[in-house]
């Protein structure tokens, strides 16, 4: 009955509510009625009036969110948005050729700030992992990736992220044009430009190459710089084991034991190989002679080529021991590998291993540099468009002068690694095609331990600053923008770290043949 009395009295209340003026205070009111009332019957009346008046459209009263959600930044087209970019473009390449390919770069700047930036994202959401065994026990270390990564794989065939350095359609400005799209591409890819670095290295290796394997030339180039995506391969470069990574002289323990048909079996333990999931690989070893030694240093090693599967799909005799867990990089499969009698093929004079690499190194320090420069110049156009998005103190971010200041300076160090990122695509589009000048070379070779070493420490400082940018939001991984920053801080490491780079800065004014340093000095 009391029950029955209370809703009846909810109804009367209700009722009154819709044709008064001044509905809040009739239900202040109505409060202090309940207030007022039997405290044994307070609970119910409450609760019971609490539930008729959600039928209202108040705020905090149904969801309980409130009205304000705060807009996301928004990516814009990433070549037209890259004024320093095209400014660069149109300085250096002839107007025939920039006509040609600045209609692509428009096209892909738009794709890779759409389809593909929710590709990268997915790609974070769905990382490998590594099935051991079946379940009645069959060891079968199969690798497995998501659906968005290789969706990426089958995007860089297509939009010729390898093969347009290696059609040299456009002479000396297809390299400038195909790492251009590579720097585009890389903030969106998902890490899958880590493998496209490797390929683009392994490319150049089997290039360098023709004359003592030509069959590189017929069996692997062709895949390694198709379009079709049922025809790409991907590669690796695993070098680092337990005693070391950029000490290759000193940390490689794998061996080579030579077979009855000229192929190799490689025994040995990868500590940390990128991109697990490639279908070739170049790496070291010490060939073993009939004695059973081989010889240490650098003078040991020999490069080998190897294919990471069987004609039957399954692994080349190699045991994925386990997946990296990295503070970064997450999507990209990343594993300690036995090398347990794999086949492979010696590809260089023994024991010139490292200098048959040696372009391979070159190049995936180039795309270390293109990823640092491109992903400060992501982070900076997520900070600026957000600063057009989000109000404090009554006013957008963008009117606030130290705001804007700690933009501009972002925006400086992005500008100034991206110069340095183009000047060694075009000197290396020179290279690439056998017209490049003697000092042209040298200032290459100097330019990319440089670009390595300041670009990587340089996309930290401004992933910092970006991420604080946005302020609590900087810090929720849901965003994707702390990705941004755990990512960046491979670039510093992955390649060298800065010691190691100061080593390869120095090396030339050290060798006789080569005096660039003190010629620059002198001019």
């Amino acid at each position: 009955m009391i029950v029955s009395r209370i809703k009846q009295a909810c109804v009367r209340k209700l009722f009154t509510l819709h044709q008064t003026s001044n509905p809040l205070a009739l239900i202040a009111h109505h409060s202090r009625t309940i207030h007022n009332g039997s405290s044994r019957d307070q609970h119910t009346q409450a609760s019971s009036f609490e539930g008729a008046v959600r039928e209202f459209d108040f705020p905090f009263a149904r969801a309980r969110l409130g009205t304000f959600v705060q807009e996301a930044p928004v990516l814009g087209n990433q070549y037209l948005e890259d004024a320093l970019l095209q400014s660069y473009l149109k300085r250096y390449v002839p107007q025939k050729v920039l006509v040609d390919i600045e209609a692509d770069l428009v096209r892909f700047g738009e794709r890779v700030a759409t389809e593909m930036y929710d590709l990268s994202l997915q790609c974070e959401k769905e990382q490998p992992y590594v099935e051991k065994f079946t379940g009645w026990g069959k060891l079968v270390d199969k690798l497995v990736t998501g659906p968005a990564w290789r969706k990426m794989h089958d995007i860089s065939a297509e939009e010729g992220l390898i093969a347009i350095s290696y059609e040299r359609k456009y002479d000396e400005y297809s390299r400038l044009y195909g790492l251009v799209k590579n720097y585009l591409n890389t903030p969106s890819s998902g890490l899958y430009s880590c493998p496209l670095a490797m390929t683009d290295g392994a490319a150049k290796i089997i290039e360098g190459l023709k004359e003592e394997a030509p069959w590189l030339m017929d069996k692997a180039y062709p895949r390694l710089t198709s379009r079709d995506p049922a025809l790409f391969w991907t590669s690796g470069q695993w070098m680092t084991e337990k005693r070391g990574g950029s000490d290759v002289a000193n940390g490689t323990e794998t061996v080579a034991v030579e077979q009855s048909d000229g192929t190799y079996k490689l025994y040995g333990y990868k500590w940390f190989s990128s991109a697990t999931d490639a279908d070739i690989t170049f790496t070291l070893a010490r060939v073993v002679d009939r004695q059973g030694n081989t010889i240490q240093g650098t003078k040991g090693l020999s490069l080998f080529y190897m294919e990471v599967h069987n004609e039957d799909g399954s692994l080349n005799n190699i045991e994925i021991v386990r997946l990296k867990n990295k503070l970064g990089t997450r999507q990209l499969p990343t594993a300690e590998l036995l090398l347990d009698g794999c086949t492979a093929f010696k590809v260089s004079d023994e024991g010139r291993g490292v200098p048959a690499i040696s372009s391979m190194l070159k190049l995936t320090r180039i795309h270390n540099s293109v990823a640092a420069a491109s992903s400060m110049r992501r982070m900076v156009n997520l900070s600026r468009d957000y600063s057009t998005r989000r109000s404090a103190f009554g006013n957008k971010l963008k009117n606030y002068p130290l705001h804007i200041q700690t933009l501009a300076r972002m925006e400086i160090e992005s500008r100034g690694a991206v110069i340095l990122c183009l000047e060694n695509m075009r000197l290396l589009g020179r290279e690439d095609v056998g017209i490049a000048t003697d000092d042209e070379k040298n200032l290459l070779r100097l330019l990319v331990p440089l670009s390595k070493l300041y670009s990587g420490k340089q996309a930290l400082q401004v992933g910092t600053e970006g991420l604080e940018s946005f302020g609590g939001q900087g810090y929720i991984e849901d965003t994707g923008i702390p990705a941004i920053l755990r990512d960046a801080q491979v670039l510093s490491i992955w390649r060298e770290q800065l010691t190691f780079c100061h080593w390869t800065y120095y090396a030339p004014s050290q060798r006789p043949k080569v005096r660039f340093l003190r010629h620059l000095v002198k001019t």
